[in-house]
């Protein structure tokens, strides 16, 4: 266990894990395969978790954030920051793409290589058919469908389902009536939210631990499976979105360290944990209660605001995504010799941009329909992309999702200049597990209380009698009803 509890909160370690992994997957792959299965596992269990408590931290931050001065301007920031952060990925993928040309004089043999994998992936006339529901649909019936997504007619469903945007339709909904009501009027409700906030915020924490054979499994996954022909053929590509991401990774954390006044080492070791979670693990809602942990009691930014932007932005700062639809437009466009001017640039971003927005709820291989909106601004085709875009992806996932992550952390750092900073790092208390655990949503003294009930034995023995007389009386009734 505590082997697990290093390597899981440990770069070196997970590196470790990774070229293990890949070393399994060339000589040993019933191990990998087996690792792949619990990865898969607890991806299962993190997002079972992950999801009930977005609800909650979007109830809690919409009551904190309503309450702060200006509420409707501090709103209206946070959605052009993030509209902002997204456009600025997206224009540096087109640009990086313009500089460095991915694609374009590629050798004989590479070109050779991409030709054969489009012509045996495309199918059906031309067409390469990428089906995000399970089921073939018309086109008529795709606006319908996807309007279902975001405003679903039932919510419960949405949750069951794991529709995102749905559920963060319903999310924002409960929580803006949540928040219009008297603090009296919520109190109870408010310690039933904290005491599920807490709990999931335990299992997701248990769970991690299997981050180090997470790790493990996607290397196996990924060297048993991977084409290293198509790989080198497309090394221009990966390299140049690989060395993007952690560019502009860095460029957000100097952001959220200027914004918090602490050191960029800082920073980037307090985000640590979460930046480790998203690569690893691909998923956009497993590292949501690291980051609401580090951005607030670490970094001192306000939790409520926090609470907020991070279930949001899990969903829709898609900075990862803008900057991968970006940079695949200007390559496919180099292997068609489609050339792209300056004004080109402009309508890549905009339309990366907005094929991010699209691509909300979407994560893994969803995310590849959505290149087509980018694609379309230069009259490519979107079938034979998506063919390259599918060998590639199991590798780009995780940069992409972490690039979104931070991100979003980047957002909250600029939109809350000028609010009073909440570091509490030095109230942090250790638990029984060696964990540092620090507070969860906080309430008011008067509702923090727990209420108890207290019994007598005669109390409780006079209430059991009660209870017992109820209960035959009711039989009684109903023999009644029946002879009737």
């Amino acid at each position: 266990m505590k082997a697990l509890n290093w390597l899981s909160h440990s770069v070196p370690g997970l590196l470790l894990c990774l070229v293990a992994g890949a070393l399994a997957g060339t000589v040993a792959g019933p191990l990998g395969r087996f690792a792949w299965l619990v990865g898969q596992l607890y991806l299962s269990v993190v997002n079972m978790a992950a999801v009930p408590l977005l609800v909650v931290a979007t109830f809690f931050g919409l009551r904190q954030v309503l309450a702060l001065p200006r509420a409707g301007a501090r709103f209206g920031a946070i959605f052009g920051t993030a509209a902002g952060v997204v456009g600025v990925c997206a224009l540096a993928g087109a640009l990086a793409g313009l500089l460095t040309a991915p694609g374009a004089e590629l050798p004989a043999q590479a070109s050779e290589k991409l030709g054969a994998l489009i012509l045996s992936g495309v199918a059906d006339g031309g067409e390469v058919r990428v089906d995000l529901h399970g089921k073939a649909e018309a086109n008529t019936d795709k606006l319908p469908h996807a309007l279902g997504n975001i405003i679903p007619d039932n919510f419960y469903r949405a949750l069951a389902h794991g529709q995102t945007l749905g559920v963060l339709t319903g999310a924002l909904l409960f929580g803006l009536a949540f928040a219009a009501l008297s603090r009296e009027q919520t109190g109870m409700l408010s310690n039933v939210f904290e005491g599920i906030y807490r709990t999931f915020e335990q299992i997701i924490a248990h769970a991690n631990l299997l981050i180090p054979v997470l790790a493990f499994g996607l290397a196996a996954h990924l060297s048993m499976h991977a084409d290293r022909a198509t790989m080198g053929a497309m090394a221009g590509v990966l390299v140049t979105f690989l060395m993007l991401c952690l560019l502009l990774s860095g460029v957000a954390a100097a952001a959220i360290a200027a914004c918090a006044r602490l050191p960029f080492s800082q920073v980037v070791t307090e985000l640590n944990g979460s930046m480790l979670v998203g690569l690893a693990s691909g998923s956009a809602t497993a590292p949501i209660p690291h980051t609401i942990e580090a951005m607030s009691a670490r970094l001192g930014f306000p939790r409520g605001l926090v609470e907020l932007v991070v279930p949001l932005g899990a969903v829709f700062v898609r900075g990862g995504s803008a900057l991968y639809f970006a940079l695949a437009t200007v390559f496919v466009a180099n292997l068609y010799g489609r050339p792209v001017g300056a004004g080109d640039v402009a309508w890549i971003a905009m339309a990366a941009t907005i094929a991010a927005w699209l691509s909300a709820g979407q994560g893994g291989l969803g995310t590849i329909a959505y290149a087509g909106v980018a694609l379309s601004v230069l009259q490519l085709p979107a079938e034979a992309a998506a063919v390259l875009l599918l060998a590639i992806d199991p590798i780009c996932d995780g940069p992409r999702n972490a690039l979104s992550l931070v991100c979003t952390c980047a957002v909250i750092a600029l939109v809350s200049v000028g609010l009073p900073m909440e570091r509490v790092a030095a109230q942090r208390m250790e638990g029984a597990d060696g964990r540092a655990h620090v507070p969860g949503p906080r309430l008011p003294a008067a509702q923090a209380a727990a209420v108890r009930l207290v019994l007598t034995r005669a109390q409780l023995a006079l209430a059991s009698a009660c209870a017992l007389l109820a209960g035959l009386l009711i039989v009684l009734m109903g023999i009644g009803v029946g002879a009737k």
